[in-house]
Formats: structure tokens, sequence, C-alpha cells
């Protein structure tokens, strides 16, 4: 006789979440995350405060927000993700591709509930994906040839990028800023040799950008506080060579003498250390790690400007920029891998004391520096600083531009119906589906504003249908306007990765099923700890 109760497969403790109620729940967690950040989007974004235990931001980056923020959902740690590679890949659209994944899901909570198959709506986001993507490439230009009209693309990108930032009130500064440092790159990208450094005080319009490089440190007492053609020695190493660090440790001598003895052995040690490092033939020595009154004094004996726990960062950027090599070890320091520089002197920023490199051997690195009034305005700052660097760097290796204000979302909606109106069978839908999730983010930049996004939506779709793909919303005024003219550009990567990871990341947790969760560890009664 069979019994009729259900056999336990999954270990004790184990939870499984089967087809309507797992979708449903993944639905609902994605939905969750895209509401949540949500707000934040477009130029009249609001921003969030986020509390730890010991600290306080306030932000408006979708990533930040979402790094921030403990979920359990595994479908919201899938939209957490994307927004992170998205910060990772490009550095903006953080936000967009989290609200884009959101309204698809969304679209799919419909779909699915009309009985329409997931690999039914896959296909059709397939095909719309494909379409959206040829649109926005016919549309996208190239002034990558031009130096002028691609300045003022860049110029372009970087003020659409900080119109939804705190930066917004100075957009104007802030973009010429970060577009001559991006351009000091010379197309190489590595945004290393571009150092942010936040001092308080002043106000954000008090910020600029210093050539060269700044170290945020000072110079050891009665040294040299200014040296021209300097030969510098950047170094990772202990100064305080074999001294006993071992906790606890006793050292028994028979007479008080032998501990002067010890003392004057460590300090021939550490002598013999200093001369090595000077045979090297430098001006400068750098270490990241303390540097000790003795040695500090043998080397203000021999001119030698040393400067101590120099941070890890620091060293690093500061062996790239002077072309140096960090050293470790001194028998045979080779002249070939000093960093060199023109000129290290002192300079004031607010009421603090830093180190400039002037003439540094990498010659498109700078400095930014920040000025702000407090720790949560120059945090945010730098984020905001941050997008458009990432942003200016990646145009200026893929030049295309496509222009903002929601015009390339309704582009890419127009081209995905003109499509599902050919289409036969139900693929169609989700084609459709797809087009309206497309039209969400206009929609929501619209109601961040507090304008009424229906009819400006409205009006911008039957204008799109016309061919006028160039026309966005204008937020400064509340209605739909030519962005050309309005010069709201923004990058061809930006918007095509927003795109991709949008849909892949919602075709994944519409692929889901199943949700089974893992029996929680037990704890031994025993395994406590003392």
């Amino acid at each position: 006789m069979l019994s009729l109760n259900p056999v336990q497969i999954l270990s004790a403790g184990a939870e499984e979440e089967k087809s309507e109620t797992a979708r449903l729940s993944s639905f609902v967690g994605a939905i969750a995350i895209g509401d949540l950040v949500k707000s934040t989007l477009g130029p009249k974004g609001m921003d969030k405060i986020l509390q730890g235990s010991n600290s306080v931001e306030v932000t408006n980056d979708g990533a930040t927000i979402l790094r921030s923020i403990g979920v359990d959902n595994p479908a919201a740690k899938v939209l957490v993700d994307i927004s992170k590679v998205q910060d990772d890949e490009v550095g903006d659209g953080t936000t967009s591709v989290v609200v884009l994944a959101c309204e698809l899901l969304r679209e799919a909570e419909g779909l699915v509930s009309q009985k329409i198959h997931p690999q039914t709506i896959i296909a059709g986001w397939r095909k719309a994906v494909d379409e959206a993507r040829d649109a926005l490439k016919k549309v996208a230009r190239d002034h990558g040839k031009d130096p002028a009209k691609f300045r003022a693309d860049l110029m372009n990108i970087a003020r659409t990028t900080l119109s939804s930032k705190i930066l917004t009130q100075h957009k104007d500064y802030f973009s010429n800023l970060a577009v001559d440092a991006v351009l000091r790159l010379k197309g190489s990208g590595n945004l290393d040799a571009i150092q942010i450094i936040k001092k308080l005080g002043g106000q954000l319009q008090d910020s600029y950008l210093e050539e060269g490089f700044l170290l945020d440190k000072k110079i050891g007492v009665n040294q040299p506080k200014r040296i021209e053609n300097a030969k510098i020695l950047i170094a990772n190493t202990p100064m305080d060579t074999d001294k006993i660090k071992v906790f606890g440790t006793r050292v028994r001598v028979d007479a008080v003498s032998k501990v002067a003895d010890l003392e004057i052995a460590e300090k021939e040690k550490m002598k013999e250390k200093v001369n090595r490092i000077v045979s090297s033939g430098c001006n400068v020595f750098i270490n990241r790690q303390l540097i000790y009154n003795y040695p500090e004094q043998l080397f203000a004996d021999v001119g030698v400007m040393a400067i101590e726990h120099a941070d890890f960062e620091g060293v690093e950027r500061l062996g790239l920029v002077t072309g140096g090599e960090i050293f470790s070890t001194f028998d045979n320091p080779n002249p070939e891998k000093l960093g060199r520089c023109d000129l290290i002197e002192e300079v004031m920023i607010g009421e603090d004391k830093l180190l400039k490199f002037s003439g540094v051997k990498l010659g498109e690195a700078c400095s930014i520096v920040l000025r702000g009034a407090t720790q949560q305005i120059l945090a945010e700052a730098e984020r905001s600083l941050h997008d458009a660097l990432c942003v200016l760097s990646q145009t200026v290796k893929e030049t295309r531009t496509v222009f903002g204000g929601g015009s390339s979302e309704m582009l890419m909606a127009d081209a995905v119906n003109k499509l599902a109106a050919k289409t036969p069978g139900k693929e169609a839908v989700a084609m459709e589906a797809f087009a309206k999730a497309l039209r969400m983010l206009p929609t929501t930049i619209a109601d961040n504003a507090g304008y009424d996004s229906a009819d400006l939506i409205a009006k911008l779709r039957a204008v799109h249908t016309e061919g006028k793909h160039t026309y966005g919303l204008n937020m400064d005024q509340g209605k739909i306007d030519d962005m050309e003219k309005n010069g709201i550009t923004e990058s061809f990567q930006v918007k095509r990765q927003v795109l991709l990871s949008a849909a892949e990341a919602a075709e994944m947790i519409l692929r889901v099923d199943n949700i089974i969760k893992a029996a929680p560890r037990r704890r031994d009664p025993d395994d406590r700890c003392h």
C-alpha cells in the first residue's frame, strides 16, 4: 500500500518556492528595488540618506544606494549586481539600468498573468533588443575626427551627466574641469592619472584642476621644503630593521649598559639602511611605512627630503605618474627606476599644507581639488565627478553620441512598436510590452520633476512617430523640445549598455520557475564564543 505522505527530498529546514509563487517572489523583489531608486532618476531626481552605524551618506547615485542596502531577495540581488556592473563598465546609467529592468519585469508580470509563456516573452524581447540597438546605432553621431565638435560633444555629455547630480548648479564649471582632465589623458583612458583630493572648507565652485600630482603629506623635520630636479625613491619598507616585534618578548640583560648597546646596534642597522638608500642617488625618499626620528635626522643631514606614511594608493599613483618603481630592498637600487619630476614644493589648500609634484614624467597626470562645506557634500561631489570622468573617458574611446532627455528611449520604443506591428503571434505582445517599458524611463523623469508625464509622453510619442527623433523632454520648462538645440547629449556606449544589461537581467529573472533556499547552518550548542 502506497503512503500518501509527500517524499522529503530537501534537507530539513530547506525551502522551495515553485512556479507561480517563485515567479511572483522574483517580480515583487525586483520591482521593489526599481521603485526604491526610481525617484532619483533625471535632473529633478531626489536624494536618499543612507545611515550606517557610524556614517551618513547623502546620494542619488543608483549604484551607491544599492550597494549600501542589504537585500535578501535573489531577484533584487541580480538588479543590485547589474547596477554595480554598469558603474564599473561605463560609470553612469546605474539608476536607468535598474529602472528599465524593473519596468520590463512589471510588464512581464502582466503578460504571464494573461497565460503567455515566459519563453514566448523572451523570444519577443530578444527581437525587440536587436531592433532597439539597430535604431540607436542609426541615429548615433560621431564627431571623433573633428576636435572642436568633439570637445563640444564632451562638454554636452558632461553637462548632461552632472545635471542629475549635486553639481548641477555649477555644471558648466565642473564639465569644463572634467573635460580638461580627460583630454589631458590623450585617449589613454587611464583614470588613475586623475587624482581627486577632497578638502573641507570653501564652496563647491572653489574647486580647481591642478596640473601634476598632489600628496597630502608633510615633509620631515629640518629637511628641504623645496627640491628641483627631484630623483624620487619610492619605498614600502620598515625602517626599524630586525626590531623585535613579538608581543611579550623579554630581553634579559645583566647591566643597564647592555640596553644601550642594543639601542646602538639598532641605530647602526638603521644608519646602514639609510646609507644604502642615499647611495642610490635619490634626493627624495617617500616611504609607505614609518621612518622614525633617527633615520629622519640622518636624511636631514644629507639634504634628502623624506616623507613617511604615504598611503598605499598615494604611493601606487606616485609611482605611475613619476615613472618610478616601488622598492622594498636597497642592496642594489637601480637609478633608472627612480621616479623623476622637475619640482617638489609645499602648497597651501585651505588650512592644510600639501606637496605638489610639478613636471612629472606622465605629463597627463593631474589632480582635481574639491572644496565643500561638509564631508557628505564632498563625498557626493566626488561620486558625481567620477561618473562624469568615467563617461567622458569611455566616450574618448567610443566617440559616438546620442541625444538624451528621453529621446533615445522614445526612438527605440518607436522602432520596437513598428516591428511589433509587422510581427504575427504572441511575440508581438511581448515587443509592445518592451516598448512600453522603454517609454517608462522618460515618464519617470517627467514624474520626478512634478510635470504631467501622461501629456508630455503622448506628445513625445506623436513627434517620434512623425520621425522627429531628436525630440525629448526639456525639464527646465516642462515641455518637449529639440535635444540637439539644447545640447542634451549622452554617450552611445552608456545607452547601449543600459539597454543590453537591463534586458539580460530581466530575461534571467523571468526564466526562473523555482527558488530553492538552502537549510540554515545549524549551530552546535557547544559552539559558543568564549
